[in-house]
């Protein structure tokens, strides 16, 4: 009986991808070789004038950029000899000693054996790989986090109460007024985040030392929030000995303390880095693109540096690898069409490529290009450069795209999402519903309790929005005191009926001005795709739809075409 073979761990595939990519060269390799022999001889054969030849020219430069190629590319996959060989012969066409064409026929003679005997060699054994390098398993990553908060207090109405304003920022609080009795709840499920008080009536030190066995007994801290009536040194010392992140003097105000859980509780995946290759030899494409790929990053391999424009704007990367040497036009003249177009202004761009001379590279690098990595370049050394540029790009894409004081997009932004997704719904035939939202006599919470009251209520119906909706939603400030949302894959009836529950916990979310509480409504009209199927009536008919709630009183939603509100 033949056992199916067991699934291989990533270092594991990556070794045979490596593998499979290195015999994809060698075989491909006689082929580019024997163009290099044709073109030589058009050289050998060329009249005594070969210099002024504008043919023997052209040839010699098609076989400086193979051999230089062929360096970087045979180094970057292990065939140390192969790359020797091939600096041998651009040295050769750049030097022009006499006698040259046959010195270098005797070298591409060389080439063409060593392509045979590594040919020979990997045949025997697919599996031999190129030079190693660390692999991340994309695996082994960190859960979705389950947003469930034990809250300990002796004071049952406190409890009750803090529960209630957590879950209008959806998180799913269970209250313990003992200590022990949540230390036996942790350990039939753990929580993302305990909010402990600091003293119980049963020993000053109860909670923490509650929480310091947890941490004992299942080996790893215990994210915690404390709370107090005291604000002193000596009980703030002990809430960080007992691993506290945040600490709250009683009462505490819901919004502060969301904001310290959310930091806590956020384990989401960050978004892959979005690496564009561009590179005329397949195989020196996948082979970087291979490194990145482990490290997981997505990537995307583009063999025809004509076709870049369309690429980016499918592709939408973080950054771009470029080869500096390529037939139909060089790394320096792509990065230089694509900097023409002003939204590519700030995109990372670095060469790949094995020239070392420096005043070539740095006038390569003057039409913007951030760096050159030289073949072959060390795989560790290759991820680096790529994830320092990336998340430098992801975060001056984040501050242009987003509204500083919310953290959502911004209108401008708000708005290209809105028609991106109008277009998708249009070739799917999916539903899409958009949202806007108004929070209500907003001017008199700015007059009555001050402008930083008023950022605070912005925020907290902010985080409303981002903590209920799904992650695939868009939620966006589209302007002081109103919001935009898309809803995706929802009808106007159920975006009304999700809307209209947030609306109804946004209304019992406590707001505080000093010692003086109070509480703020929004209103929301909403229209649907396909019933307007263009991105200005789409946008119209929900704007009339939050004036029609407006109307009606205000603290409601109204989906357009209704009678009025849910």
């Amino acid at each position: 009986m033949t056992l199916p073979p067991s699934p291989l761990n990533p270092a594991a595939q990556a070794s045979e991808k490596m593998a499979r990519l290195r015999q994809t060269y060698i075989v491909q390799l006689p082929k580019q070789l024997a163009h290099m022999h044709s073109l030589l001889d058009k050289v050998m054969h060329a009249s005594a004038e070969m210099d002024t030849d504008p043919q023997v020219h052209a040839s010699v430069a098609e076989l400086h950029r193979l051999l230089h190629n062929l360096k970087g590319t045979g180094r970057s996959l292990g065939f140390a000899q192969l790359g020797s060989h091939a600096e041998q012969g651009e040295t050769l066409l750049q030097e022009r000693a006499p006698q040259w064409p046959l010195q270098l026929k005797k070298c591409l003679q060389q080439l063409q054996t060593t392509t045979q005997e590594q040919a020979q060699l990997l045949a025997s054994s697919l599996a031999m790989s190129g030079p190693g390098f660390a692999v991340m398993d994309p695996l082994a990553q960190t859960p979705a986090h389950g947003r469930l908060v034990y809250v300990c207090d002796d004071d049952p109405i406190m409890l009750e109460q803090l529960a209630a304003q957590l879950a209008c920022f959806g998180y799913e609080a269970r209250g313990f007024t003992e200590p022990q009795a949540l230390r036996m709840a942790f350990l039939q499920r753990r929580p993302d985040a305990v909010i402990m008080d600091i003293h119980f009536p049963q020993g000053a030190r109860a909670g923490i030392d509650v929480l310091l066995g947890l941490r004992q007994e299942t080996g790893a801290p215990v994210p915690a929030v404390f709370l107090s009536s005291r604000s002193d040194f000596d009980a703030r010392l002990g809430a960080v000995r007992a691993g506290g992140q945040a600490y709250f003097v009683k009462p505490v105000r819901a919004n502060a303390l969301v904001e310290a859980l959310d930091t806590l509780t956020h384990h989401d995946q960050p978004e892959p880095y979005r690496v564009l290759i561009v590179d005329d030899e397949p195989t020196v494409a996948d082979y970087h693109a291979l490194i990145l790929q482990q490290a997981g990053m997505l990537t995307h391999t583009l063999h025809d540096p004509r076709q870049v424009l369309h690429t980016l704007s499918t592709f939408r990367p973080d950054l771009v690898l470029m080869d500096m040497y390529m037939p139909h036009c060089s790394g320096q003249e792509v990065a230089a069409v694509i900097r023409q177009d002003v939204q590519y202004v700030g995109l990372p761009m670095v060469y790949l490529t094995a020239e070392t001379d420096r005043h070539k590279l740095l006038g390569a690098m003057k039409i913007g290009v951030e760096g050159a990595l030289s073949k072959p370049v060390d795989p560790q050394e290759l991820i680096g450069a790529v994830a320092v540029r990336a998340e430098r790009m992801r975060t001056l894409r984040g501050l242009m795209a987003r509204d500083s004081l919310t953290g959502l997009f911004n209108h401008t932004v708000t708005t290209q999402l809105l028609e991106r997704a109008l277009a998708q719904a249009q070739r799917t035939g999916a539903q899409l519903s958009f949202v806007m939202l108004d929070i209500d006599n907003f001017k008199a919470v700015n007059d009555t309790y001050g402008h930083p009251v008023g950022d605070q209520v912005l925020i907290a119906l902010a985080r409303v929005l981002q903590q209920r909706l799904r992650n695939s939603d868009i939620v966006g400030r589209y302007g002081g005191e109103e919001f935009a949302v898309i809803l995706h894959n929802e009808s106007a009836h159920s975006a009304t009926r999700l809307i209209d529950a947030l609306r109804q916990d946004f209304a019992r979310v406590n707001f505080y001005s000093g010692e003086q509480e109070f509480h703020c409504t929004f209103s929301a009209g909403v229209a649907s795709f396909p019933e307007f199927a263009h991105f200005e009536v789409l946008r119209e008919a929900a704007d009339q739809a939050l004036y029609q709630a407006k109307r009606a009183g205000r603290n409601c939603v109204v989906q357009h075409g209704t009678a009025g509100p849910l």
